[in-house]
């Protein structure tokens, strides 16, 4: 049975996810038409378990205020589905009115670069949480690694000293797997964002 929360190398945190995010998942992957009709074909032709591991928040930037806060709501919990010793894949989770609920299968690109910015962040001397951070007006998304690793990964919002780490695809200018810390990049993202396009998320 895949734990509910796998805690990489120091210093990474591993929020814990909510037990019905986890099981949604194990049972959309226990399901050959979940499986099939997710159009994700290393699912289909993966060899050996699947298990949904790593579990992170993914919390949406909705605005930056002119004081330099930011105003951030959770979105979904995002796992990756890993079979051997990589993932192939990656699993959303939705809160609706019956609690948690499994949402889409998705591959692509953000599954190694995650990956990639998981392992370079376990390689830093500072113990953080690892939290995923979607900034829609500019379709990007960022490893967030939040300076209190005892934190409730559901809550909060990105502090000055945290550090975000642009995943690949990033937006022309804007380096992937570059840690800023947030203070550094937040002007960046609230000067080519504008309100009206702080819609929708990437993947």
């Amino acid at each position: 049975m895949p734990s509910n929360e796998r805690r990489p190398t120091m210093p990474l945190h591993v929020p814990p996810a909510p037990a019905p995010a986890l099981r949604s998942v194990l049972t959309a992957l226990s399901s050959p038409t979940a499986v099939s009709e997710a159009r994700t074909p290393s699912l289909l032709l993966a060899q050996g378990p699947l298990s949904p591991e790593l579990p992170l928040p993914v919390h949406v930037l909705d605005r930056v205020t002119p004081d330099g806060a930011t105003a951030t709501r959770l979105a979904g919990w995002r796992f990756l589905i890993r079979t051997g010793d990589r993932a192939v894949a990656a699993a959303d989770t939705v809160l609706t009115a019956d609690g948690w609920a499994f949402s889409r299968f998705f591959e692509g690109p953000y599954i190694p670069s995650t990956e990639l910015a998981l392992r370079q962040a376990e390689a830093m001397a500072q113990p953080y949480q690892p939290r995923l951070l979607s900034v829609p007006g500019l379709y990007m998304l960022t490893l967030w690694l939040h300076g209190d690793p005892t934190a409730d990964g559901a809550a909060g919002h990105p502090a000055a000293t945290d550090l975000l780490v642009p995943l690949a695809p990033a937006p022309p200018g804007i380096a992937a797997h570059r840690p800023h810390r947030v203070t550094e990049l937040l002007p960046v993202l609230t000067h080519r964002s504008s309100p009206s396009r702080l819609l929708g998320s990437p993947a």
